[in-house]
């Protein structure tokens, strides 16, 4: 029986150097993804690095070349003055050799008395000429000079202009984006003005005959006698039933205007001047807010998206007639529907 056993041991097969090899692998492959990442991250930062310090190089570069114009131009207007003292100089130099020409000349009789006079001005003479001949090469050589900064600077305006022209054109693309974006701004408002038209033909065409549904500019006016009952946010029955016509509009209107048009139908409350104090509403703000989200929540019972309406309360203060009357309070008391931009 011992014998059996062992024998049933030594022949049962072991995984386990396959699975240590298997996992070795695995690591091995691992290591080597790893290795091959670090080093496409170096190479990339030695990338981005270069470019940033040969954009800086440029920028050092535009400066010192700006420096060394202005110094160019400072050392040209020195050397303008220079020969123009040099020419003043030169000037009076002939000037003085003129004179001692003349005078040389009127010397004539009377020669013999006057030897050691025209070999003193002889002397004179060629010294000053000399010094004129010194002055007409310093001029040659700062005219010279000139000539090579005035190329200089002529390479630099070059430079400034070629630059000063990819700044012309930026600002000339920047302005057509502008003028683009503009155009489009124009027409997405154009388009949304056709849609309002088009949103308040069918309201006029739902509500005609009603004395209690007004349009004042750009917004249809309901009283809220219509939908409400006094001091009340609860919509009547009847408001019910002029709520779900207008609803059936807004759907209609959902689907024709585009998706890239942003708009929201506004809804704002209003309440006449008289004070309410109740503890639903203790004041009128809290009234005409609520009737509007009340007008909010039951457009979206009926099918209309929530992120198109949009409620706010007004209260008292935004009155269509200031007076103190019945009929004032009545017309103040309304819920206006706006088709505006988002």
């Amino acid at each position: 029986m011992a014998l059996v056993r062992g024998r049933s041991s030594a022949e049962r097969p072991s995984y386990w150097p396959g699975y240590v090899d298997a996992l070795s692998s695995l690591l091995l492959v691992i290591i080597f993804l790893l290795s091959l990442f670090m080093i496409a991250q170096f190479f990339l930062n030695q990338e981005i690095l270069g470019r940033d310090t040969a954009l800086s190089r440029l920028n050092a570069q535009i400066a010192e070349l700006t420096e060394l114009l202005q110094l160019e131009r400072a050392n040209s207007e020195e050397l303008e003055l220079s020969i123009s003292s040099l020419s003043a100089t030169l000037a009076g130099v002939e000037a003085e050799r003129d004179s001692l020409q003349s005078e040389l000349a009127g010397l004539g009789e009377g020669i013999s008395d006057y030897d050691s006079t025209i070999a003193g001005l002889e002397t004179e003479l060629s010294e000053e000429r000399e010094l004129s001949s010194e002055a007409q090469a310093q001029v040659a050589l700062l005219n010279q000079q000139l000539a090579a900064l005035r190329q200089q600077i002529g390479a630099l305006e070059a430079a400034l202009e070629a630059s000063e022209l990819r700044d012309t054109e930026s600002r000339t693309q920047i302005a057509d984006l502008g003028r683009r974006l503009n155009l489009a701004l124009a027409q997405r408002v154009q388009d949304l003005s056709r849609y309002r038209s088009d949103f308040f033909g069918r309201l006029r065409e739902i509500l005609e005959g009603r004395s209690d549904v007004q349009v004042v500019g750009d917004r249809f006016v309901f009283q809220s006698e219509v939908l409400f009952d006094a001091g009340q946010a609860q919509i009547s029955a009847e408001g019910q039933s002029q709520i779900t016509a207008l609803a059936d509009a807004i759907l209609e209107l959902e689907n024709e205007i585009p998706a890239d048009i942003p708009w929201v139908l506004r809804i704002d409350g209003h309440t006449d001047r008289r004070p309410i104090s109740t503890p639903q509403f203790p004041s009128n703000w809290e009234l005409s807010a609520a009737r509007a989200i009340s007008v909010a929540k039951l457009l979206v019972e009926q099918g209309v998206s929530p992120n198109r309406l949009l409620a706010a309360g007004f209260g008292e203060y935004a009155p269509l007639d200031p007076a103190d009357t019945e009929e004032a309070y009545r017309r103040n008391r309304r819920i206006e529907f706006k088709l505006t931009e988002a």
